[in-house]
């Protein structure tokens, strides 16, 4: 008869592989197969490292907080089949902020926050986790509150338009690490733009009162499209698909101009209030 374990150790435990190593709490952690194995990590000739990092940063952070807005839907989405759905777009947005907020950080270790020497916390988590709302570069569009499944669905369609016409541009880059994100994001971010552009569609032909709910989410969003658009560079190629996708569904562009001001809004420090507490409470815990 085999011996009772011990529930306190945890070698041999099928709960081992859990525990990885020293920074394998964190939400990036370590222990993932690595999407850009094989992939030149230096910065070529050419490419000012500042700008690159701070391009990364901006691509990042708008991945990043859009992830955490998405995955708010996990357990509340109208069905399972869309809770599913929303949660594995949340995935792959969380996915690229891990590889671009790595590469700011190796392109430029001077963005990462300052934390306790020896600290376990990897550079792309300490950016994630331990930044300030006034140091994060992310859009407004994507950090506004999520309102109802049309509204996520209007600020997912934008985003990933304006998003995919951007990566497809950066598989490209002359930044072998930017290019290969791009090339593996632009195909996450096809799915995004079309289960959007569907249940765009749906709603918009659907009953009156999906229909009323889908332009006040669209006219909700659309003010912080702007400048997410501009900084994006998306050009006539996501105002193309964007045209398609209106067409089809028979709405209009909301008559509303861009968001006045400049800097975040309120939603983003409650937000990363929420995201960040865990890591800054134990920054060294293990579970």
């Amino acid at each position: 008869m085999s011996p009772t374990p011990d529930p306190n150790d945890v070698h041999g435990s099928v709960y081992e592989g859990m525990l990885g190593n020293d920074t394998s709490q964190w939400a990036f952690g370590t222990d993932f197969e690595d999407p850009l194995a094989g992939v030149d990590t230096t910065i070529p000739d050419g490419v000012d490292a500042a700008d690159l990092a701070a391009y990364c940063l901006m691509l990042g952070d708008d991945a990043l907080v859009l992830s955490q807005r998405v995955s708010q839907w996990c357990s509340n989405a109208p069905d399972l089949e869309e809770d599913i759905a929303l949660a594995n777009i949340a995935l792959d947005l969380l996915g690229q902020a891990r590889l671009l907020l790595a590469r700011a950080a190796a392109a430029d270790p001077s963005v990462v926050p300052a934390l306790p020497e020896g600290s376990p916390v990897p550079d792309e988590d300490a950016l994630a986790f331990f930044r300030e709302a006034h140091a994060f570069r992310n859009h407004r569009l994507v950090e506004i509150d999520n309102g109802d499944f049309a509204q996520t669905i209007a600020r997912v369609l934008l985003f990933a338009i304006a998003r995919l016409a951007a990566f497809e541009r950066l598989s490209s880059h002359a930044d072998q690490v930017l290019s290969a994100i791009a090339r593996k994001g632009a195909k996450e971010l096809a799915y995004h733009r079309d289960y959007a552009g569907r249940w765009f569609v749906t709603l918009a032909q659907g009953t009156e009162e999906s229909r009323r709910r889908l332009v006040a989410g669209m006219t909700a969003v659309w003010p912080f499209y702007p400048e997410l658009a501009e900084a994006y560079d998306a050009g006539p190629a996501a105002d193309a698909v964007l045209d398609q996708v209106l067409a089809v569904a028979g709405v209009d562009r909301p008559e509303v101009g861009p968001a006045a001001g400049l800097g975040h809004t309120e939603a983003l420090s409650l937000l990363l209030a929420e995201m960040q507490v865990v890591a800054r409470a134990h920054p060294e815990g293990r579970w």
